[in-house]
């Protein structure tokens, strides 16, 4: 990421200028406008004499160097600017290597249910960003056969979302009344904030629609018991000594007490505030890609992302490797010679790697369970092998190589 930084750096800086020039720019040509236009209604007015020609030349040459002067002066700085704008592309050069195919696998695209699988990952991301249009497009031009059950949902998420980018909580509200009790399943509580959301704007309407959000709030009713007050973190006391705090419904409806003199000057003046709507759409996204079974994370993202991370390492890696003239070294282009860290945020699933030889586990070399219960790999399996018998390396037992099975994790 630092060379990213770097670029950016370099970025503001003709950004910066950029702003500089536009601003001196407008005010001189403002300045030499003023003064032309003044110019000319001198002229207008009392016009020209003959005993004046002398003092209007002079004037005229004066205003004539002023503009000129001011040419040049936005010429030169204009220059500099693209001075600034071809140090950000040596920026580039120097922090970014143009060339990674090197760490490429060449044949990794070259059939065609490969090539299948990515045009149907990339509809998938276009169906998440909303861009329906273009995932049409992309279907009919790459000849991908996208089914109408996998399109139906995306269809829906995202007409939801829009309604909710322009504060119309009417369609989430019905989509979550649909589905309640596989959002209760998941402990979800998006009904329970879409109608808490819903109940503010009434509130934001002034005292002229009291009587509606006391009637509204008859909506908070299903979710009194997962949001009924309780003890504090101060765990268990004696009850003379217990503090309890107000829950949310409470809480609203307390704010309805200050309805006349306006929610904005009031304690609960923390209900206004706008953050709750970027909140309602990630809370959303995140419960309706629960119940579809998908991330909440387009896979093209994530893999974008991860690839970003992982490419300076792979490139320091094929620096190293030519360097030190052992290219031999890294042969198999599906497996890295190295450990690459992305993050707990990248972590999916577990890794195991054989205890005997120390390598990560694959679709080639699987993990095998032992009937003693230890688990080793296939090739370790193999090489322990002796005379069709096995001994488990870590317990006296002997067995048959057949018997292991294959775990899968």
């Amino acid at each position: 990421m630092e060379q990213c930084a770097c670029v950016e750096r370099e970025l503001e800086k003709v950004l910066h200028r950029f702003m500089t020039y536009s601003h001196q720019s407008e005010e001189r040509l403002d300045e030499l406008l003023r003064n032309v236009c003044e110019l000319r209604s001198q002229l207008v007015a009392f016009g020209v004499q003959d005993a004046d020609l002398s003092v209007f030349s002079q004037t005229m040459t004066q205003c004539c160097k002023e503009i000129k002067e001011t040419v040049q002066m936005l010429a030169s700085k204009h220059k500099d600017i693209h001075g600034s704008v071809s140090k950000v592309g040596k920026a580039i050069d120097r922090n970014f290597d143009a060339e990674v195919s090197a760490v490429v696998a060449e044949t990794v695209w070259d059939t065609p249910e490969r090539q299948k699988y990515l045009s149907e990952t990339i509809v998938e991301h276009l169906y998440r960003q909303g861009m329906l249009n273009v995932a049409e497009d992309l279907c009919q031009e790459s000849g991908v056969v996208i089914d109408m059950s996998m399109k139906q949902p995306f269809l829906e998420l995202n007409r939801i979302l829009e309604a909710l980018r322009t504060q119309d909580l009417r369609p989430a509200l019905e989509w979550a009344v649909t589905n309640r009790q596989r959002l209760l399943d998941l402990n979800s509580t998006l009904e329970f904030k879409l109608h808490r959301l819903y109940f503010i704007s009434l509130l934001n309407g002034g005292i002229g629609n009291q009587m509606e959000a006391l009637q509204y709030a008859r909506h908070f009713q299903p979710f009194a018991a997962q949001h009924q007050r309780g003890e504090s973190a101060r765990g268990h006391c004696p009850l003379a000594a217990q503090v309890f705090r107000p829950n949310d419904i409470q809480i609203l409806m307390g704010s309805l007490v200050y309805l006349r003199h306006g929610i904005e000057n009031s304690p609960y003046r923390t209900l206004l505030e706008t953050n709750q709507w970027a909140e309602i759409c990630n809370i959303f996204t995140r419960d309706a890609c629960a119940l579809l079974g998908l991330s909440v994370e387009s896979p093209l993202s994530v893999s974008f992302a991860s690839g970003c991370m992982a490419l300076p390492v792979l490139m320091n890696i094929k620096q190293v490797i030519e360097q030190r003239q052992c290219s031999g070294v890294w042969t198999h282009k599906d497996e890295l010679p190295i450990e690459i860290d992305l993050g707990k945020k990248c972590w999916y699933h577990s890794v195991f790697a054989c205890p005997i030889l120390r390598q990560q586990t694959s679709e080639s070399n699987p993990p095998m369970k032992l009937i003693c219960g230890h688990v080793i790999s296939r090739d370790a399996l193999n090489k322990l092998t002796n005379a069709g018998k096995l001994k488990c390396p870590y317990c006296p037992m002997e067995q048959n190589p057949s018997d292991a099975k294959q775990i899968y994790f």
